[in-house]
């Protein structure tokens, strides 16, 4: 498909559910599951004599959800796993929430950091690695703000080698780097530099703007089970 504005993937969302009776929650699951199993592919050759260590940060909205399903195939796949949340878990809906509660019920490790410093961010990064951005989604707009805006500055923090016996994480990003605009390929304030973007149906038409590889990385599209037939009529009509 050709790359995809912000209106046409609500859009392709919105169809899915609506007009093809895919529930959003099915959607979420095949994103996080494909997700998951990219990042341990990515990591098989990491070579380590011990489990892969992965962070987890999570925003408030569906990026979030995402990140919650993809915790609980990591871990399924063997993978320490920590949960870091960038806000009240209260402020959840919908599917994300089903999500979230999956994972408390399951007992995965979640740290609420919502009102942390960034110092506590980055004890909570030290260790990974890999970390995985699902902070903010193709629907946020702006600069980051809040505990939001922390957590990019410590992941992006902890990417960077530290001394020459340092190997630092490597960070992927759930559709698209948090910050970075899905439509401009700009970034307003703090965004994450991600070394892979594990991107949902299509390429957003902001990885395309010059620039915008220095945040996204190499970019891979994932499958989500939404309809050929749908994909086709956006690729046609838009």
């Amino acid at each position: 498909m050709r790359s995809l504005t912000r209106d046409q993937v609500r859009a392709v969302d919105l169809r899915a559910i609506a007009d093809y009776a895919l529930p959003g929650i099915i959607l979420m699951e095949n994103a996080g599951r494909n997700a998951a199993h990219l990042l341990m592919s990515l990591a098989s050759n990491d070579r380590l004599d011990r489990p892969l260590r992965v962070a987890i940060a999570c925003g408030r909205g569906n990026n979030g959800g995402d990140g919650f399903v993809i915790t609980r195939h990591l871990e399924n796949l063997g993978a320490e796993i920590k949960l870091l949340l960038a806000c009240d878990p209260a402020a959840y809906r919908g599917d994300a929430a089903v999500n979230h509660a999956v994972a408390v019920r399951a007992g995965i490790p979640i740290e609420p950091l919502e009102s942390a410093p960034a110092e506590a961010w980055s004890a909570a990064l030290a260790g990974s690695d890999w970390i995985v951005d699902a902070l903010l989604g193709t629907g946020a707009s702006g600069a980051p703000r809040g505990a939001v805006a922390t957590a990019i500055r410590a992941i992006n923090l902890a990417r960077d080698p530290h001394g020459p016996e340092c190997r630092p994480p490597r960070v992927l990003a759930v559709d698209l780097p948090s910050g970075l605009d899905c439509d401009t390929g700009l970034a307003a304030g703090e965004c994450v530099r991600a070394d892979v973007t594990a991107t949902f149906v299509a390429r957003k038409i902001g990885f395309d703007a010059p620039g915008a590889g220095a945040f996204t990385g190499a970019v891979h599209v994932l499958d989500i089970g939404v309809p050929r037939r749908l994909l086709d009529e956006t690729d046609a009509y838009g």
